[in-house]
């Protein structure tokens, strides 16, 4: 995001203050002087303002938090409008004394508000005492008016964009103290040895704060997306790197598996290969032996053997119906005898 000559000469950044209320370190940015007012050299604000905007979007661009500071009446509506655009913290009412030095404190002041908005949320305010209720309420508007645009801040912020260094001096000099860099509109009256970024321009005209503020909000809106698209596509491409390992380590997988069948086979048919002679050889020699044997004699023999042992059987078996035919008078003859004495 870059800003033109005539965007800014439309703007009227270009009109300093009076001459006899000049500071003597911003000759080098003064191209002269117009009815007794300085006029800035826009040719020298050009290249230091587009040079703000690089760094802007390198602190967006890395999640850092740039504290919007303009509590001078020209310049409060802007920043809260711009810095809520962008989500940036900022102060439009009033600079506390220690709000950087003593953040302590003003972090106790920050949980009284939330505390204090939780409440109203909720719709306690509306069950306690009128009187109660009504400093409660003065006191909320209060905290939201100086503490408002900071109450997410959450820690001191990497650095300041500061309207007009010379109304906003307490603050230009806590940044200075804690070593926070600051980014300063600086007019014709001003003093620019504490300024890290300066932008030599008007600090009064409402059109020209709009400008840079609007300018610097886009800047840091675009660094916002182009860190979101870059993180994006950083994860597109992991997935996709790790898609294509697991693709590459199935085919190494699959590779090993069919060369280690591919080994099987080659294995088997070597052993098959390896095993048909001696199959051969057995067959033969089991021919052989075949023709070297008679057979028809043995089978003779066997039958001789069965004839043989049939008659054995047979002589067996008749003993014993002799004996079944012996034991039955014997037992005929010993009822009678019993019949007789009982008679």
């Amino acid at each position: 995001m870059k800003v033109s000559m005539r965007e800014l000469l439309e703007a009227g950044a270009h009109f300093g203050h009076r001459t006899r209320s000049w500071n003597p370190k911003m000759a080098p940015y003064i191209f002269g002087s117009r009815n007794q007012i300085h006029i800035i050299n826009l040719e020298k604000t050009l290249p230091m303002f587009n040079d703000v905007l690089n760094y802007v979007g390198r602190l967006a661009s890395n999640r850092a938090k740039i504290l919007f500071v303009g509590t001078k009446r020209a310049a409060q509506e802007g920043i809260r409008n711009h810095a809520q655009r962008c989500g940036m913290p900022y102060v439009d009412h009033r600079w506390l004394g220690g709000m950087l030095t003593n953040y302590k404190t003003v972090r106790q002041s920050i949980i009284r508000l939330k505390d204090l908005q939780e409440m109203q949320a909720k719709g306690l305010l509306n069950g306690m005492i009128k009187k109660e209720a009504l400093m409660l309420t003065r006191e909320l508007e209060k905290l939201e008016k100086s503490l408002g645009g900071i109450q997410d801040m959450s820690g001191l912020p990497d650095a300041l964009f500061v309207i007009d260094v010379g109304f906003e001096k307490i603050a230009v000099e806590e940044a200075r103290r804690l070593k926070i860099p600051v980014i300063g509109i600086v007019d014709t009256n001003n003093n620019p040895d504490n300024i890290d970024y300066m932008i030599p321009g008007n600090d009064d005209s409402m059109r020209a704060i709009e400008i840079y503020l609007r300018t610097v909000a886009d800047a840091i809106l675009e660094a916002k997306q182009l860190h979101t698209d870059a993180k994006a596509e950083k994860n597109a491409i992991e997935k996709k790197d790790t898609k294509e390992a697991k693709i590459t380590k199935h085919t190494k997988i699959v590779k090993k598996a069919t060369k280690e069948i591919k080994e099987e086979q080659v294995a088997e048919a070597t052993v098959i290969k390896a095993l048909k002679p001696a199959k051969k050889a057995t067959a033969a020699a089991t021919k052989e032996k075949k023709k070297a044997s008679p057979e028809p004699k043995a089978s003779k023999e066997v039958k001789t053997s069965k004839k043989v042992a049939a008659p054995k059987k047979t002589a067996a078996s008749k003993p014993a119906a002799k004996k079944t035919t012996l034991i039955k008078p014997k037992v005929a003859a010993t009822k009678k005898a019993k019949i007789k004495e009982s008679s």
